[in-house]
């Protein structure tokens, strides 16, 4: 399928990855921040892979990136939890839990899964921090962000 030129587009941005031209024909960068919001855990670990996938590939390119962790997915957050290849050809989960953090990724874990499941703040990891969605609205603040759900 043949894509053709967004209405209100200048020509030589029709094609540009990093412009998005809104309802209104403003072109605006979309180089900001990047979301990814994660509910499952390892009880389907080709989807928490998938995530990571994203959410390390925005923070290696020096975005800033927040992944926000809700239902069984808070547990990710906690110390050695992160474990395993989801499946053959997927990269191990740590080496991608690693990547995110040394590429300056952030983890919000929501306070009321978290402590729903009886888990202990003294074992969040280093790059994650309690707080739910007024938090993750702070953070997002008035700039566009990419989002991503899994």
């Amino acid at each position: 399928m043949k894509m053709g030129r967004l209405p209100h587009a200048p020509p030589n941005l029709t094609a540009a990855s990093s412009f998005a031209v809104t309802r209104c024909g403003e072109v605006r960068s979309v180089s900001g921040k990047a979301v990814v919001s994660l509910t499952t855990g390892l009880e389907d670990p080709e989807k928490v892979t998938v995530a990571f996938l994203v959410a390390v590939a925005a923070a290696e390119q020096q975005r800033p990136t927040l992944m926000f962790l809700t239902k069984e997915a808070v547990r990710l957050a906690t110390a050695g939890v992160v474990q395993g290849v989801a499946c053959e050809g997927c990269p191990p989960l740590p080496e991608l839990a690693k990547r995110y953090t040394e590429a300056g990724g952030r983890l919000l874990v929501c306070p009321i899964c978290f402590n729903a499941r009886h888990l202990a703040e003294d074992t969040l990891v280093e790059n994650a921090a309690l707080g739910g969605t007024v938090p993750l609205w702070e953070w997002i603040g008035d700039e566009p962000a990419t989002t991503f759900s899994y």
